[in-house]
C-alpha cells in the first residue's frame, strides 16, 4: 500500500494571511509517540471523556425518562430541543475553547468543564418544568461537556503523530465506557432512589473522573508566535477541509438520532421490555468502545481517511439492513416480535461499533489537514459549523416522527440519507488530496 505523508497540510504557495501556512511554517516537529508522560495524558483524556461523552452517549435514557414522566405533556420534537441544545453547545463552544487551548493549555478548561457538568447532574434532579431542563441539562451540561472534551482530545495530539489515531481512539473509548456505566446505573437507580439521586450519583462519578483528568492532561507544544485566539473561517477555502467539515456535519446529524431515539423506538415496538430497551444504549456503547479502539488502530495502519470512510460505509449498511426492517415491521404482531428484538439488538451492537469512529476519527482527520500548532483552531472552526447540525438533527427527527404518526421509518430514512451524504463528502475530501487511488494509505 502506498503511503501518503500523515500531515497533508496546505500547499506551500498558500499565504499565511489566507488562514493557512507556508512551507516554512511546517517545521519538523518531534513527537514522543509514547512514554509515561504521553500515556498519562491519554489516560487523563480517557477519564475526562468518561464524564463528558458518557453523558452525551446517555441522552437517549434521559430523553426516554423525562418524556414519560416530567415532560410527558410535550411532543418528542419539543423535548428533543433540550438534548439538541446540549449537543449543540458541546460542539459550538469550541469556537473559543479550541483557540484558548492553543494559547493557554488544557487544565483550567477541563477544571471549569468538570464543575459545570457536575453541577448540571446535581441540579437536574430539581427540574420539573421544560425551561428548567433546557437551562440545567441543555445549556449548563452542554457547556461543561465542551470545556472537557475539546482540550482533552487536542492534548493527545501534542504527544502523538504516527500513533495519533490509536492514542485518540483510546482516549475516546472513555466516552463509550461512560455510555455503558451510566445507562445501566440509571436503569438500576431510577426505581431504587428516584431520578434526583440517580443523577446526583452520576454527578459524583463525573467529579471523580474529572479530578483525575485535571491532574494529568497537559499540552506540550508552545503556542504559535503571534497567533490570536480567534478562529479563522478563511481556512474553509481549503476544499478538503471544507468537505471534511460538511461530512462531519452530516455525520453528527445522523449519529445522535439513534443515540437519542433507539430506546424510545424499542419501547414503542412492544417487542422489547422497558428494561431491555434501556439496555440497548449500553449495548450500543459497548460496541462503540470496541469500535473506537479498532478505528484508531485502523487509522494508524490503513490511513485516517480510509478508516473513516470504511466506518461510515458500515454505519450506512447497518442502518439500512437492521434498523430499517425493524422500523418497517412496527407496529409488530406477535410473530414479528422476535425479529424486531433481534434486529434491534444486532443493530445497537454493530452500529455502536461502526459509529464509535464518528467522533474519535474526526479529530485525527482534521489534524491531517493542518499544522499541529493550530490544530485547536481548525478543530474549533470545523465544529462551530458542525454544531448546528447537532442542534437541528434531533428536533428534525422528532418532527419526522410526529409527521409519520409515531412510526419510525421516516426517522430511519433521514438517518440513512445523512450517512450517505457524509460518506460522499469524506470520499471527496480523500479524492481531492490523493486522487481516486484505492491502494493509498491516507
Amino acid at each position: 500500500m502506498e503511503v501518503i505523508a500523515s500531515q497533508n497540510r496546505p500547499s506551500p504557495q498558500v499565504q499565511e494571511k489566507d488562514g493557512t501556512y507556508t512551507e516554512e511554517d511546517q517545521s519538523e516537529e518531534t513527537y514522543p509517540e509514547g512514554g509515561l508522560e504521553a500515556w498519562l495524558v491519554v489516560f487523563g483524556s480517557f477519564c475526562g471523556v468518561i464524564g463528558a461523552f458518557g453523558v452525551m452517549n446517555t441522552i437517549g435514557i434521559f430523553q426516554a425518562y423525562v418524556a414519560e414522566h416530567q415532560l410527558k405533556d410535550y411532543s418528542e420534537s419539543t423535548i428533543g430541543w433540550i438534548f439538541s441544545m446540549y449537543v449543540f453547545l458541546a460542539f459550538f463552544c469550541g469556537i473559543q475553547i479550541g483557540p484558548i487551548f492553543d494559547a493557554h493549555g488544557p487544565r483550567l478548561l477541563v477544571l471549569a468543564g468538570g464543575i459545570c457538568l457536575c453541577l448540571s447532574m446535581f441540579l437536574v434532579g430539581f427540574c420539573t418544568a421544560y425551561w428548567h431542563f433546557m437551562l440545567v441539562f441543555g445549556v449548563l451540561g452542554g457547556l461543561g461537556t465542551s470545556l472537557i472534551f475539546t482540550p482533552a482530545f487536542a492534548a493527545v495530539g501534542h504527544f502523538f503523530l504516527v500513533k495519533r489515531g490509536w492514542a485518540t481512539g483510546i482516549g475516546a473509548t472513555g466516552g463509550s465506557l461512560g455510555g455503558i456505566i451510566f445507562p445501566l446505573a440509571l436503569q438500576r437507580l431510577f426505581p431504587l432512589v428516584g431520578f434526583a439521586w440517580a443523577t446526583r450519583i452520576i454527578g459524583f462519578i463525573i467529579l471523580a473522573c474529572c479530578s483525575v483528568s485535571v491532574s494529568l492532561v497537559r499540552s506540550r507544544l508552545p503556542p504559535k508566535p503571534g497567533q490570536t485566539v480567534m478562529p479563522d473561517l478563511r481556512i474553509l477555502r481549503q476544499i478538503p477541509f471544507l468537505l471534511v467539515t460538511l461530512g462531519t456535519y452530516f455525520t453528527e446529524w445522523a449519529l445522535f438520532i439513534p443515540v437519542t431515539y433507539l430506546t424510545s423506538f424499542a419501547i414503542s415496538t412492544g417487542a422489547l421490555s422497558p428494561a431491555l430497551s434501556y439496555q440497548l444504549v449500553a449495548i450500543l456503547n459497548a460496541g462503540s468502545c470496541l469500535g473506537r479502539a479498532a478505528a484508531g488502530i485502523m487509522a494508524d495502519h490503513l490511513g485516517r481517511f480510509n478508516s473513516m470512510i470504511a466506518m461510515l460505509a458500515l454505519c450506512t449498511a447497518t442502518t439500512a439492513t437492521f434498523w430499517m426492517p425493524a422500523a418497517v415491521l412496527t407496529p409488530s404482531s406477535p410473530s414479528d416480535n422476535t425479529a424486531i428484538k433481534a434486529l434491534s439488538i444486532v443493530y445497537a451492537l454493530i452500529f455502536g461499533f461502526a459509529s464509535g469512529s464518528n467522533i474519535s476519527l474526526t479529530p485525527v482527520c482534521v489534524g491531517q489537514l493542518c499544522d499541529t500548532n493550530v490544530y485547536g483552531r481548525y478543530y474549533a472552526t470545523s465544529y462551530t459549523i458542525v454544531s448546528f447540525g447537532s442542534l437541528t438533527g434531533i428536533p428534525i427527527a422528532g418532527s419526522i416522527l410526529s409527521a409519520a404518526g409515531g412510526h419510525y421509518w421516516g426517522v430511519v430514512t433521514f438517518t440513512l440519507g445523512c450517512y450517505i451524504a457524509a460518506l460522499a463528502c469524506f470520499t471527496g475530501a480523500r479524492a481531492c488530496s490523493v486522487g481516486w487511488r484505492i491502494a493509498v494509505k491516507y
